[in-house]
Formats: C-alpha cells, structure tokens, sequence
C-alpha cells in the first residue's frame, strides 16, 4: 500500500494529511485497511459458522436450528448497527466507537476459538454487538474525509472503500475457512480474531491522519439524558436477567428461549421504527409520502434478503452434504462458496456502472423501480435454479459445484441491481428529520429478512425441501412483478426522486 502514497500539492488542506491514498486523502487508507481486515474476520467467522453448527466435531445441531442460529446472528448485526451509530453520535464519536467495535469483535472471536458451546454463544453475541458498533460509524468517517456532499473525490473515495469490503470478504473463506475446515475450528475462529488485532492495530496507529471530526460527539446526551438512559437500560437489563435466571432454575431452559425473542425482536423493531416514521406528524406532505413509497422498498428489500442471505446458511449446508465439492477432481472446501460472491461484486460492479451511464446518456436507463423489481425476480430466480441440484441430490446423487456457483451468479447480479439502488433511494427519501438515521433504517430490512428466516427454521420448517424453495422463491419473483405492475403508483408517491 505505501507505494500508492503520494504527495498531494494541489489540495494542501486535505484533513488529516498533504499525502494521498490513490488520490485521495492519506485516512481513507487507515479505514480502508480497517474495514478490509474486519471483513476478513467477519466473513471468514461467517463462512465456519452453519458448517460449525453441523459438523459432528463441532455443535452437532441439525440443519434447521442451524440455519435459526445464523440467521438470528446475521439479523443482529445489522439491527445493531442503529444503537451502534447512536452511540457514535451521541455517546463516544465514531473514533472511539470503532476504536472499542475492534476490541470487542477480536475479544468474540477469541471467545469463540475457545472448545466450549457456553462460550461459542457468548462470542456471538459480543461480534454482533462490536459489528453493530463499527458498521454504522466507519462510514460516517470516510465521509469526514472530504470537503461535504460537493467534494468530487467523495463517491471515488466510498468506491475504493467497498472495495475494501469485498477483498477482506474473498480473502476470508479461502484463508479461515480452509484452517477451520481441514485442521481445527477453532483455530480459523482464531485466525479471525488475528485478523481484527490487525485492523485495530493499523487503526489506532494511522487514526492521526483521520478528520478532527472524527473524535467529536455530534449531539452529545446531557446529564439528564445520560441517567434516564442508564436507568432504562439497567430496568432492561435486570428483566432479562431475572427472566432467564428463573426459566433455567426451573430447568425448562432452551436455545429456544433465546432464539425466538431475538427473532421476534427482528421483525417487531423494524415494523415499530417503520410505524413510528411515518405517523411522525412533524413530517409534511410530500415526506409523508416518500415514506409510504419506501415502505414497498423496504418490504420487497427484506423478501430479497430473507433469500439471498440464505446463500451462507441453506445452501452452504446442502453442499456440505449434498454437493460434489470439487472441479476437475480437485476438491476445495465448502465454506469456499462464500468467496464467489465478493470476486464476482468486484468483477461485475464496474460493469453496471458503466452500463447505466451508457444508458443514460441515450436516455434508456432504467428507474430505480424497475431495477429493485428486477433484483427480486432474479434472486427468485436463483431459488428455481436451486431446485435443479436439490432434485439431482434427493435422486441420491451429489450434485455439481457450477449448480451452486451458478445461484450465487444470478443472486450477485440480483444484488447489483437491488442494493446500490436500495442505498440510494433510501437516502434520497429520507425525511430531513430523520437524515442521519435512514441508513440504519435500510439495514433494519436485512434485519427483517434475516429474522423470517430464523422464524420458519425454528418452526422446524426445513429450508432445503424442494417445496419451501419452490415458495420462496415464486415469492420473490411475485413481489418483483408487484413492484413492477405499481410502479406508477409507487413512483407518485416518490414524488420528485427518480
């Protein structure tokens, strides 16, 4: 990296430093090394996690609890990330916040490379708590980076920093899913946790080329708000702890106790934030109605998640015993899927980019309705497609590696046209009031998703039988037409976003 620093003479004042990083300012490669290594361990954790729960050596669960626990984790993460960019504002400043994500996710991981079921759920659930920290708040400082929305380095400067995401996402199967699988898990949970000390380490140390910004409390909570939110969260927390203290004295404790609250709590925070918005009386007409248009977005956007983040759960656990895991004889391991997506996002995105400008340019590019409704009918798509190898696995056969490459193609490209639009659709709409918190609110659909998911598989409903992909995935595609069939209605409420 240090051959692609630069001296900048023509902007002198770029915060934090007169170097650059590929033009850009020196911090942006303090974050993008910290974002690149925590996706490292976050997906390479990812990737073990279903295999993990399964494996006769590791929990020995069945697939559909399986499926529960990761889909519950997944759902966290991201509703976590509005407390997360909360704290950020109002409590400790992005700096610090990231600074204390880091500690916590390596602190989880180390918790989960230790040989005990107790402890591999209480790391969970502090890499869920340290994600939720740093996810919202890392970006908030990149945008530190740059002279506000006009600067015309700024989407250059987010573009280099997703590229980040997706190479620590790559990287991360191949490397701890590789130890985890074919020498100890616990030694690839270990490996993650190897992997935050080093994006902690090179944040703490490159965090003096960061905006001064950075470590400001926006909105910082006063005194009165400081002990009324301590008082909550400590009458909160002393239920919880009272509740759970007495379902395991009674001896009627189970993972169940656990998993449906949370689950419950994806679906039901979601709604509430969603409700809660869009009764907002300070809100006028016009952002009254932006907010309903959102609203098919964000229901169509957690119909897309609930299947396309099955990709790390359902179908990673049927090639795990239903797939001939190999091409040309060479056989690789599982958790080795989960590298195709990033390699194809960092392969593909450049394409879309550069297909909508030229479409622009002679007028033919799509509307953001169009795209999300494309995105829907692909990733139902892909479901349809996975009924090909579960019909060749239930003929007790193992079906091909290329069968499973091939969902993950369908669904990226699923992704590309759903997610970037997602993004900016959801800033575009968001009522002023509520600038700063709609990108939280975008999350909470993978929340949503993720926690229907969770929900059917605690029901016992198994997620890898013909049938229930077969509805799932006319479920998509019938909410893809849905969208398509109302976009007129859907883009007059949008009113003047395009």
């Amino acid at each position: 990296m240090a051959s692609s620093l630069t001296k900048d003479s023509a902007r002198p004042g770029t915060p934090g430093s007169e170097k650059t990083f590929f033009g850009h300012p020196r911090g942006l490669a303090t974050l993008f090394m910290t974002e690149m290594w925590e996706r490292f361990s976050y997906y390479g954790m990812r990737a073990l996690l279903p295999l993990y729960l399964v494996a006769p050596g590791g929990l020995n669960l069945n697939a559909a609890t399986a499926t529960a626990i990761y889909s519950v984790y997944v759902s966290m993460v991201y509703l976590l990330a509005m407390p997360g960019g909360w704290f950020g504002d109002r409590v400790w400043g992005p700096r610090k916040t990231v600074a204390v994500a880091g500690g916590v996710i390596m602190l989880g991981h180390l918790t989960l490379a230790l040989p005990s079921s107790g402890t591999f759920y209480a790391g969970l659930g502090l890499v869920a708590i340290g994600s939720g920290l740093l996810k919202a708040n890392i970006s908030t400082m990149v945008g530190h980076l740059y002279d506000g929305p006009s600067d015309p380095r700024r989407d250059g400067g987010f573009t280099v920093f997703y590229m980040g995401i997706n190479l620590g996402a790559f990287a991360a199967p191949l490397i701890i899913g590789t130890i985890g699988e074919n020498v100890n898990w616990h030694l690839g949970f270990a490996l993650a946790a190897l992997g935050m000390a080093l994006g902690l380490a090179q944040f703490l140390i490159g965090s003096r080329h960061l905006a001064e910004r950075s470590s400001v409390v926006p909105t910082p909570l006063s005194d009165q708000e400081k002990s009324s939110t301590l008082r909550k969260a400590a009458i909160w927390a002393g239920i919880a702890v009272v509740f759970y203290a007495i379902v395991g004295f009674s001896g009627n404790y189970t993972l169940n106790w656990v998993l449906v609250p949370l689950t419950l709590l994806g679906v039901i925070i979601p709604t509430m934030v969603l409700v809660r918005i869009k009764r907002d009386k300070d809100l006028d007409r016009g952002e009254q109605s932006k907010m309903s248009a959102y609203i098919w977005f964000f229901v169509a956007a957690a119909v897309f998640w609930m299947i396309y983040d099955q990709g790390g759960s359902t179908l990673s656990i049927f090639a795990d015993g239903s797939a001939e895991n190999s091409v040309f004889g060479w056989e690789f391991p599982v958790s080795w899927y989960q590298s195709v997506n990033p390699v194809l996002i960092m392969a593909l995105a450049p394409v879309f980019a550069w297909f909508w400008l030229a479409l622009n340019r002679r007028g033919k590019e799509p509307s953001t309705i169009v795209k999300f409704g494309s995105g829907l009918v692909l990733v139902g798509a892909s479901f349809f497609l996975f009924l090909a190898p579960l019909s060749i696995a239930e003929g007790g056969h193992k079906a091909a590696a290329m069968w499973l490459v091939a969902i993950y193609f369908v669904q990226t490209v699923g992704e590309l046209l759903l997610s970037p639009v997602g993004l900016s659709v959801t800033t575009k709409m968001a009522p002023a009031k509520y600038a700063s918190q709609m990108m939280g609110v975008w999350f909470l659909a993978v929340t949503a998703g993720d926690a229907t998911t969770g929900l059917l598989s605690i029901a016992g409903v198994d997620l890898n039988k013909t049938n229930i992909v077969a509805l799932e995935a006319t479920l998509a595609v019938l909410a893809g037409v849905a969208v398509w069939m109302y976009r007129k209605k859907v883009k007059a409420l949008m009113g003047d976003v395009r």
